[in-house]
Order: structure tokens, then C-alpha cells, then sequence
């Protein structure tokens, strides 16, 4: 029992995010520090682009935060960095970028593609049914036109064979 519970404790452990935020990068203001780290796990870090800058190792990452930490000390608001790193790089260095016009296609995009395949596939399956339910439905003249081929056909095999 104990051999699980301190294997359960280590998967935990290995789950847990990293954060790459050096200590030489720590605030000395616990609030700042705070809104910084809070910021900072919004952001995209555009080396890594599945990772905030809080979690990257990468040394533009470490130059955001660091920009962040500066833009924090000098008094500006949350919305005032997220507004100067959005006016710098777009709103791709958001993790979660606003719905407008210009990110529907990130919004809408997956559940689209999405739509469009179940729809592909519905048509193609109904299709797929359609055609059995047409080659059942021969009339008795057609009945016999396809008899004489497969009997000609399996002739010519015999013949060939």
C-alpha cells in the first residue's frame, strides 16, 4: 500500500506544470510577483507555441518576463501589458486570444473541419446505401440481361482456364 501511494505521489509530482521563472527573475513584491506570474501564464511563448513564457525555457520567454516584471515595477495595469505585447505581436502571444474577426478561423476552425467531416461521411455512407438499394431493385428484363453476362463471363473463365 505504501509502495502505491508514494508511486502515486511521484506521478503527481511529474504531472505538476514547471515553471522555468528563474530566481533572479523574482520580484521582490509578492503582489507584483503574483500579477506577473498570473500575466505570464497567459502568454504564448512564440518559440515553444504550446507553452505560456511562464513555463519556457527558451530565452526569448525569459526576455518577456522580464519585460513583464519591468512594465509591472514602472505602474502599468494587466490589461496595459497585455495590450503593449498584443500591439507587438498580435494576439497570437495570447494563450487564449479574444474572439473578433480576425480569430474566428482559430475559434470556429476545429469545430468546423470538425462538422464537415461527420458531414462528408454521412453523405458518402448514404450513398454507399443508395447504390445497394438501386443494384437490388432490377426489373425481371434487366434480371436476365445481368444473368447472361455473369454466365458468358463465367464461360470465358472456364474457356480460359
Amino acid at each position: 500500500m505504501r509502495a502505491i501511494c508514494l508511486a502515486l505521489l511521484f506521478s503527481l509530482v511529474a504531472l505538476a506544470p514547471a515553471h522555468a521563472v528563474r530566481p533572479d527573475e523574482v520580484l521582490a513584491d509578492p503582489q507584483l510577483e503574483a500579477r506577473a506570474r498570473a500575466i505570464s501564464a497567459e502568454l504564448r511563448c512564440m518559440v515553444c507555441q504550446n507553452q505560456s513564457i511562464d513555463d519556457s525555457d527558451a530565452p526569448l520567454a525569459r526576455d518577456l518576463r522580464l519585460l513583464v516584471r519591468e512594465r509591472l515595477k514602472a505602474g502599468d495595469s494587466n490589461d496595459a501589458i497585455r495590450t503593449f505585447l498584443t500591439a507587438r505581436y498580435g494576439d497570437f502571444i495570447l494563450l487564449k486570444p479574444p474572439l473578433k474577426l480576425d480569430t474566428v478561423l482559430l475559434w470556429a476552425g476545429p469545430g468546423t473541419i470538425l462538422l464537415l467531416g461527420a458531414l462528408i461521411i454521412l453523405m458518402r455512407r448514404s450513398n454507399g446505401n443508395n447504390e445497394v438499394r438501386s443494384g437490388a431493385e432490377l426489373t425481371a428484363e434487366e434480371g436476365a440481361e445481368l444473368a447472361s453476362i455473369l454466365s458468358s463471363k463465367d464461360e470465358a473463365q472456364r474457356q480460359a482456364g
